[in-house]
């Protein structure tokens, strides 16, 4: 017999109840209460690191410049390198509710329209680098390119049941305007962020470059040296990657709360609670924050160490370190892997907390039972949805590396005229754009999360409520019926 307790569906309630009072937690006590000390020592930490180095950026702001070409400093990153992330931060703001607008206005024709997007800008991205000679970036792409192709004629005849399932989440946004504002407001703040890490990624350079002509060495912060600046830089990227992870999974599970408000909710008599999002928002920052915690920081353990991957490839392959590509390549592929697990269990876990208010392993103990005593992994693992949306990410970091290599190369800066600066400035950029737009897919990713996850727990509500689409569902996967059922 299932170990889980399916009988969990919201008890009766009187209209115009709120959230909490329609997805009751019996337990008041806070999850993972100590996933919070950890949300606030690398903030804090954060936020000491990036004072120091933006008060040595503005003691010596004559010497970094007011611009793009006005500065004299010509062995670090500078006042150009800010400009710079601050217009890459605006292309994957800006792409990100684009693409998200696009979701909204082409349902049924995104899935193909994003994978056909994807493949222009991954072999022109590819192309272009490889016919500016900038060889490193060019053999990195060119493999994106390459299994991003085979991706797309692996998956086209998942498509059709791709597309019923988007379209039922779309339909379900329709119902629920706000879904869309806490997304966008996700978007700016998560930009806010990006840009906040970005310049303090520029002045930790500027503060702990130990060059003899660095007049940040002489300022209040500790004195400079390779050391420093490697282990600031390196600490500085972990709670970019850890900060926004966790901005991102609290707009999940508000997310995820206003889709359970749908599911179970939209039909009935007594109609929608309300402010569902809002409710879901509130339990998120408390009882479920030390959850949203733990889970972040695996999520950011693995992004970060594949982002160092990445970084040491690029610079192998500057060097021409042939056999150092290879290996790096294949610790980039299983980190890959391990990644996808992580945000697979993450994402399912999260739709779990938000109803139910459980702490973050017997979430995603509870999440993993159902789906395959249900027999919907069959279901989740033909859903390429999540793939689309990974990919539509990546597009945007393509986008963002680009813009970024454009501008160095473009405007010449006297510290990069070697070419040493182009890793850890594309790299960076990058991520940003891989970041933001994941934060902005999250109104997509949490809506089919946690439609599956609801399908699971309670089929006969969907049935019931959308006959036709269940009937759908069942003839594309009749194994599934009996369990369903």
């Amino acid at each position: 017999p299932p170990i889980v307790n399916y009988d969990t569906k919201p008890p009766p309630y009187e209209a115009g109840s709120n959230f909490n009072q329609v997805f009751a937690v019996k337990s008041k006590r806070w999850n993972d209460w100590w996933g919070i000390p950890i949300i606030l020592a690398f903030l804090a930490g954060f936020v000491v690191v990036s004072g120091i180095g933006l008060n040595a950026y503005s003691k010596s702001k004559s010497f970094q410049g007011t611009g793009i070409y006005s500065n004299t400093n010509t062995f670090s990153l500078n006042t150009n390198t800010v400009i710079l992330f601050v217009f890459t931060t605006v292309v994957g703001v800006v792409f990100s509710i684009l693409w998200l607008c696009l979701a909204r206005a082409i349902t049924k024709k995104f899935i193909y329209f994003s994978l056909i997007c994807h493949l222009i800008v991954a072999w022109g991205t590819c192309i272009f680098y490889l016919v500016m000679k900038y060889w490193s970036a060019g053999i990195v792409f060119l493999v994106f390119a390459v299994l991003s192709t085979w991706f797309f004629f692996v998956v086209r005849s998942r498509i059709p049941f791709a597309t019923l399932v988007l379209q039922t989440v779309i339909d379900a946004t329709r119902a629920m305007p706000s879904v869309y504002m806490v997304s966008i407001i996700g978007t700016v703040i998560s930009g806010l962020f990006s840009v906040w890490v970005s310049i303090t990624f520029v002045t930790i350079y500027i503060k702990y470059d130990p060059n003899p002509n660095n007049p940040g060495c002489n300022i209040d912060g500790g004195s400079c040296s390779n050391g420093k600046l490697i282990g600031l830089i390196a600490f500085v990227v972990f709670c970019g990657f850890y900060l926004s992870e966790v901005i991102k999974n609290i707009i999940y599970t508000t997310l995820c709360g206003a889709f359970g408000s749908w599911y179970y909710c939209y039909k009935s008599v007594q109609g929608m609670p309300k402010h569902p999002a809002l409710g879901a928002f509130k339990r998120s920052m408390t009882t479920s924050l030390g959850s949203i915690g733990f889970g972040s920081l695996l999520v950011a353990i693995v992004s970060f160490l594949r982002e160092i991957c990445v970084m040491f490839r690029m610079t192998a392959q500057q060097d021409g370190n042939i056999v150092a590509v290879f290996l790096l390549g294949f610790v980039q592929c299983i980190l890959g892997i391990l990644d996808w697990l992580v945000t697979f269990l993450n994402h399912y876990a999260y739709s779990f907390i938000a109803l139910y208010g459980k702490a973050f392993i017997p979430a995603a103990k509870d999440t993993w039972t159902i789906i395959k005593d249900r027999g919907l992994d069959a279901i989740i693992n033909d859903s390429i949805i999540s793939s689309v949306l990974i990919l539509s990410s990546t597009l945007t970091a393509y986008l963002c590396a680009l813009f970024a290599y454009l501008f160095l190369r473009l405007t010449h800066p006297a510290y990069n005229q070697t070419g040493g600066f182009y890793a850890p400035v594309v790299a960076l950029a990058f991520a940003m754009g891989l970041q933001i737009n994941n934060i902005t897919n999250v109104t997509i990713n949490s809506g089919v999360t946690t439609f599956f996850i609801a399908l699971a727990k309670d089929p006969e509500v969907f049935k019931m409520c959308y006959p036709d689409i269940y009937e759908d569902i069942l003839s594309t996967y009749p194994k599934i019926k009996d369990k369903l059922n």
